[in-house]
């Protein structure tokens, strides 16, 4: 038999070759990538030079592009738009250190993105060393750049700081958002906390992007039993660097005293419940329609577990009223269709 003549140790010594030749091949992708980024800065940089010295002009460009293309005929990327970036990228990164070490490990359409979508370079380098902290592909990078992330991400009120120890605490703080953006969802005004609870579930991947990296989900509605009487958690989850449980509970109204209570209660419980020896505490997001501040701090002031409260964001549904006011989906296709009859007979 085949099987008998494998020798002690083969099936190790292949998967780490495996292991070996996948991650060969990763870092020999980034490299081509670095590389490919490294040309392009290049580029743009000489652009620039003889632009200064000489004074080139957008028809200079055009020429180079064509030129350029003419000699390199299966090299994509070298039309008149992108040398344009490629001049962009050059300004926008006035030394190659960065290029080599933060913005060259991204690729170059969302490099693009970077340079035209944000102009301060302190706030470009945070979103490049974001997106290759959390692999984001570049839809979900400008998602993240119109929604602000900066100025959300660690800006939820919370305890952290007297619940939890000092390493543990701070990583806590910057994992919470305020506000939290759910504009995947469209829910009425008068939606009820099942109807939200419900879009998230259905959108799951939209929310788990917007809670970040970290957080794997363990169940909705999740229950447990304390002294003979149910409970059932909004949304629980697990957090893998953190270590510990994160319970989220949702209000669709303006955050109260009374809740913060609650989510104490809950993280007391699983604690007791389901906390291993080796996991941290469980942490409390509290997501409220609105919330006032200074109640928020005064809620938490001797709450003892640890407990985030942030409001979200979501889009509402139009009104009845306004609704009858818009074409139907089958009145819009009639008229698509009577536009192209019109102009087939052009």
């Amino acid at each position: 038999m085949v099987a008998d003549l494998i020798p002690a140790g083969y099936e190790s010594l292949l998967a780490d070759l495996k292991k070996r030749i996948k991650n060969a091949r990763v870092h020999a992708a980034l490299s081509v990538n670095r590389e490919l980024i490294i040309l392009y800065w290049q580029i743009g940089r000489s652009i620039l030079q003889r632009q200064g010295e000489e004074g080139w002009g957008s028809k200079v460009i055009e020429r180079l592009a064509n030129d350029l293309r003419r000699e390199f005929p299966d090299m994509k990327g070298l039309s008149r738009a992108n040398l344009f970036y490629m001049r962009a990228f050059a300004d926008a990164y006035p030394e190659v250190s960065i290029v080599q070490q933060l913005v060259g490990l991204l690729p170059w359409g969302h490099n693009v993105t970077l340079i035209t979508k944000i102009k301060d370079p302190s706030l470009r380098e945070w979103y490049a060393g974001a997106c290759i902290e959390n692999g984001w592909s570049r839809a979900v990078m400008l998602a993240q750049i119109e929604s602000s992330l900066h100025t959300r991400l660690g800006a939820a009120q919370n305890n952290f700081t007297h619940t939890l120890p000092a390493p543990q605490s701070e990583l806590a703080q910057q994992i919470l958002k305020d506000p939290y953006n759910f504009d995947f969802l469209t829910l009425h005004e008068h939606a009820l906390e099942r109807d939200l609870q419900k879009g998230l579930l259905a959108h799951l991947k939209d929310f788990m992007l917007e809670l970040g990296v970290g957080f794997s989900f363990v169940g909705s509605e999740y229950h447990l039993e304390v002294a003979g009487d149910d409970f059932y958690l909004d949304l629980l989850f697990y957090h893998l660097k953190l270590r510990c449980f994160v319970v989220v509970e949702l209000k669709m109204t303006e955050f109260k005293p009374e809740y913060a209570g609650k989510i104490n209660f809950y993280l007391s419980a699983v604690d007791d419940l389901l906390r291993h020896p080796q996991d941290s505490p469980a942490i409390g997001i509290l997501l409220c329609k609105s919330k006032k501040r200074v109640i928020v701090e005064y809620s938490l002031r001797d709450i003892h577990k640890p407990v985030g409260i942030s409001e979200y964001n979501f889009a509402q549904s139009l009104p009845d009223d306004l609704k009858g006011s818009l074409p139907t989906i089958e009145e819009l296709e009639k008229e698509l269709g009577d536009l192209e009859e019109v102009g087939d007979d052009e």
